[in-house]
């Protein structure tokens, strides 16, 4: 009996291992159930003075497709995933006179973005350890 409790344990390792390590490594099924709402930029909370149109929000779709809203204008562009990397093109976008700043930094962040940590219930688009942006599932 004693010989099996190492490796009764080692095996309960292995599976706990195992399902935290396949979570991490799939990013993408949490990224694209999801619309986001961005909660936080640059570390800060959201001024709406800035953003007269709404909150901006991002979402993944298949194929590596982006859409989104910046505030006032809508984009829709690419994204690629490579490891914990992140890549995002918000490509062609529309042409809206838009009142505030908002818009325009929250365009400039997703360029700087290149990591990112997802959960089911938060988003956190980051530069190297920088959080940039932080998002929440868009209630609709």
């Amino acid at each position: 009996m004693r010989a099996y409790k190492p490796l009764f344990f080692g095996l309960i390792f292995l599976l706990l291992a195992g399902c935290e390590s396949t979570k991490s490594l799939n990013p993408l099924s949490l990224l694209t159930g999801n619309s986001w709402a961005l909660s936080s930029l640059m570390g800060k909370g959201l001024d709406m003075n800035q953003f007269v149109g709404g909150i901006p929000s991002l979402s993944f779709l298949d194929n590596g497709r982006l859409a989104g809203f910046a505030g006032c204008n809508n984009f829709s562009g690419n994204f690629s995933i490579e490891g914990s990397g992140i890549n995002l093109d918000p490509g062609a976008m529309t042409k809206k006179m838009c009142p505030g700043s908002g818009e325009q930094e929250f365009i400039s962040t997703l360029a700087k973005v290149g990591d990112l940590k997802v959960a089911k219930d938060k988003l956190i688009l980051l530069d190297g350890a920088t959080e940039l942006m932080s998002f929440v599932p868009k209630k609709d």
